[in-house]
């Protein structure tokens, strides 16, 4: 099969089409052949070796985290799926590898792709939409009534982090630029503020969530417009020590985790609010539950562009620029 990989950590250099042999499959994997595949921000940085510590992938590695396919073989203690099932999925760690033509995932991380998307809409759908909901659902029970506030509301994240957070009844408010408050505000934004020409600290106020996706400085505000009790929860860093123990990092990286939080985790203690950090994990019955929202149209998808499976590395250094709105695709087949 045809594969797009990386032999080292290099921001700048391309990734490479190479020919390898099909994956096999373990009794509780599927094959699937990938029709679409979507492209993170994720896949940037662990091109630039920016997580090698927390993943130490062996290279060669194939990028690409999110899939919509058809699965072509089953394990033999596969129960759920069968040959010729449309699913879509967000594999696990150490075991992606979507910019390719097939895939083995476990039966666990897939879900019955949506009956009303196409192969490119679902693909746009797994690891954002997984962020989201353990970042509203698990991790902060958001709840009717209170007020989140949504950073980069246009971006592949944030397009469906507004949604799911209209869906569970609460007031949003996000930054995005003048060119895409029509956007935002489609999708159920409450308040939609400039990034360029406004600053939020000085608009927002009590709130109880904020879904942080940007650098430290807008954390550390973040945290200011937070109410007494209220949570930010980052998923751009700095990783914090209840992270490190929930990934089983030994007492180096513990260490590492401590000392990169330690700034956040005290301004947090000094305003009396909560701040954690939220790495996704790979989860095919929450993806089940987000594919009934989509079915239902709670949740559509937001697709900037579609890349042919040969324009890979163009579709990379695209999401890499940081100005798509919704998510990127490549269309495998």
């Amino acid at each position: 099969m045809k594969a797009f990989v990386i032999d080292k950590y290099k921001s700048n250099e391309d990734l490479k089409l190479i020919v390898m042999p099909e994956p096999a499959i373990n009794d509780h994997e599927v094959l699937v052949e990938v029709y679409a595949a979507g492209v993170n921000q994720l896949d940037s940085k662990i091109k630039s070796g920016e997580f090698k510590l927390l993943l130490p992938y062996k290279l060669p590695l194939i990028l690409g985290h999110d899939v919509a396919g058809i699965i072509r073989k089953v394990g033999k203690s596969v129960k759920r799926f069968k040959e010729g099932d449309e699913v879509f999925a967000r594999p696990a760690d150490f075991k992606i590898g979507t910019f390719a033509e097939y895939i083995a995932i476990k039966e666990n991380d897939i879900s019955f792709k949506p009956k009303n998307m196409t192969m490119e809409e679902a693909a746009s759908f797994p690891l954002v939409a997984l962020t989201v909901w353990q970042a509203f659902i698990e991790k902060a029970n958001l709840q009717k009534g209170q007020k989140v506030f949504i950073q980069a509301g246009s971006g592949g994240v944030g397009t469906v982090a507004i949604q799911l957070a209209k869906h569970l009844g609460a007031t949003v408010a996000t930054t995005t630029s003048a060119k895409n408050s029509n956007l935002v505000k489609s999708l159920g934004a409450d308040i939609v503020i400039d990034y360029k020409t406004q600053d939020f600290e000085t608009l927002l106020k009590d709130y109880d969530l904020v879904l942080n996706s940007q650098d430290g400085k807008t954390l550390e505000k973040s945290l200011r417009i937070l109410k007494p009790g209220g949570m930010a929860i980052s998923i751009s860093g700095p990783p914090d020590p209840t992270f490190a123990k929930e990934m089983g990092l030994n007492w180096l990286m513990k260490a590492v985790m401590f000392f990169l939080s330690r700034k956040v985790r005290r301004l947090a203690k000094t305003l009396a609010v909560n701040y954690t950090f939220l790495f996704m994990k790979d989860n095919g019955e929450q993806l089940s539950s987000i594919s009934s929202l989509i079915e239902s149209g709670t949740i559509r998808p937001i697709i900037d562009k579609v890349f042919a499976f040969a324009d890979t590395n163009e579709a990379v250094k695209y999401v890499s620029g940081g100005n798509a709105k919704g998510k990127v695709i490549v269309k495998v087949k």
